[in-house]
């Protein structure tokens, strides 16, 4: 105790200074818990915690000042105020009508003979009428064998100048799979994320076996074969005014490391004009990926804040437009520590997207009605009027309110995230076709990340531009509300003897209009 007491200061000033040095310690410590306990709720959240990113409205209503004292007054009465409700369109209830397209079968089903005679005179009973009821069956698909006879001719006389029926084409060269079987796997894999053993698994049963690593080369066969179809498609993405792009991570097999390393697949979508969705494998995230994608696009870049897209903005032909999904999540991830802040921000943020809303185009960034440019026009329109002046004040909040917080706090990360990039948050309100995030792109992706968690890892660098090639066909019949079974199917029957100068027929939409059967609407 002596010699605890022997080491504190005896002047004032040296107390003082000591105070105040543990007074910094005490408060870096306090942020640094604070950081690490913002830190452990993202890691919940991601790991347990709901996708959406939705507030409370009346979490929302606490941060709603007053314009004048008399609205702050408490209500004299004690019941609560009105609450507003948006409105909504109510599904029907009831069971959906079977399509009539699908084959009918009837089943008749009647009394016995001696179920017909009346119990009272014993006469026989006269038909009067027929009650029905309609039962959806399911007939399993089934495999076939098709033998392909050639027939060959000579001339008896001088017994030569044999001919032979030509060989019909095949999507495999010396291959045994037809085009149905190998849309079927395709299909399995990159839409329904079915890995190639559930396929193996699934053929065992009709009584079939089938290989894994038989499927594996056929899927890399028909993306080789594919390949020409795709390069069209990117071409036309490249041609779009807009383009939206993501990334995300795939494993990828390493025979040299005896482990997976981490490749990327990449996501370019066009606009309404070239409606088609084209993904690039890359075995890492360096910039050279996307700027050799876009080496020759024109146009807005709609996408995250990735700092190898810096290059393309300074080239002057790609305009960069950013996403305000991802500024919002920063907010939302901070509401816990820094609740007042945070859910201001998310207010700002959210008053953007009931302009949107109102606009009509929100839950399709890609809008295909016959008058998309009055549509486009009634956006810009509307967020000239209404976003600019809502981001005008947003920004001078944000400005004012980095000057009150912390460098490290994880709302001035945020507003920080926001300010420095601020043109690019703001160019959306330019033009009607932009779109005020990212989301389109998000949603693109999604396949793969379901996909991920099945078959895991792909099994090479080929294997992945071939997985790259199959989701790009996959996306773009999806875009197009197009049935992808019988797309592929026609595709592969038709696409080894097809003219190079007719690819264009072969594109989901354009197929479609001389297929109109295989259109389907898709749930959104």
């Amino acid at each position: 105790m002596n010699q605890k007491r022997s080491s504190l200061p005896n002047d004032v000033q040296s107390c003082h200074d000591m105070i105040h040095q543990l007074g910094e310690t005490v408060g870096e410590q306090q942020r640094e818990v604070e950081q690490l306990k913002h830190f452990i709720d993202r890691l919940l959240r991601q790991r347990f915690g709901a996708r959406s990113e939705k507030i409370a409205p009346n979490q929302m209503s606490l941060f709603d000042e007053p314009d004048t004292p008399e609205e702050a007054a408490e209500p004299e009465d004690d019941e609560p105020p009105p609450t507003t409700v948006s409105a909504h369109r109510r599904r029907g209830g009831g069971r959906n009508k079977l399509p009539d397209h699908l084959p009918l079968e009837r089943v008749e089903h009647d009394l016995t003979e001696s179920e017909k005679r009346c119990p009272c005179c014993d006469q026989t009973r006269q038909r009067i009428g027929e009650i029905s009821h309609e039962q959806l069956e399911f007939i399993p698909a089934s495999l076939k064998v098709i033998e392909h006879v050639r027939f060959k001719y000579a001339c008896r006389e001088c017994e030569e100048h044999v001919a032979l029926a030509p060989v019909p084409a095949r999507p495999i060269a010396k291959g045994f799979a037809g085009p149905g079987l190998l849309s079927t796997i395709l299909v399995g894999k990159y839409s329904d994320h079915l890995p190639l053993y559930r396929h193996e698994s699934i053929l065992s049963r009709n009584g079939v076996q089938l290989s894994r690593s038989t499927m594996s080369r056929w899927v890399l066969e028909t993306a080789e074969l594919l390949q020409p179809l795709i390069d069209l498609m990117k071409s036309r993405v490249l041609q779009s005014s807009v383009v939206h792009t993501d990334d995300t991570t795939i494993p990828v097999q390493d025979q040299r490391l005896s482990r997976t390393r981490t490749g990327r697949f990449w996501v370019y979508c066009g606009d309404v004009a070239h409606p088609y969705s084209v993904y690039d494998f890359t075995p890492n995230r360096e910039r050279a990926g996307p700027q050799a994608f876009l080496e020759h696009f024109c146009g807005y870049l709609q996408a995250d804040a990735y700092a190898g897209y810096e290059e393309l903005y300074r080239s002057g032909r790609i305009h960069q437009v950013l996403c305000w999904a991802h500024a919002r999540r920063k907010f939302y991830d901070a509401r816990t520590v820094q609740p007042e802040a945070a859910h201001r921000a998310l207010l700002f943020i959210q008053q953007l997207y009931a302009i949107e809303r109102e606009a009509g185009v929100l839950k399709s960034d890609l809008p295909q009605p016959a008058d998309c440019e009055h549509w486009w026009k009634r956006r810009w329109q509307l967020r000239q009027k209404q976003a600019l002046p809502i981001l005008e004040k947003f920004c001078d909040w944000l400005t004012e309110t980095a000057r009150s917080l912390l460098p490290k706090s994880p709302v001035a990360a945020a507003i920080q995230y926001l300010l420095s990039r601020w043109s690019g948050f703001t160019r959306y309100c330019t033009e009607g076709i932009l779109s005020i995030d990212n989301n389109l792109a998000e949603r693109t992706l999604r396949p793969c990340a379901l996909g991920r968690k099945n078959y895991l890892f792909v099994g090479s660098d080929r294997g992945g531009q071939a997985a790259a090639v199959h989701y790009s066909l996959m996306a773009s019949c999806k875009a197009n509300e197009v049935e992808p079974f019988a797309y592929l199917r026609d595709v592969l029957t038709r696409i080894t003897d097809h003219a190079a100068d007719r690819l264009e027929e072969l594109l989901p939409d354009q197929w479609l209009k001389q297929h109109p059967e295989a259109h389907y609407t898709r749930r959104r």
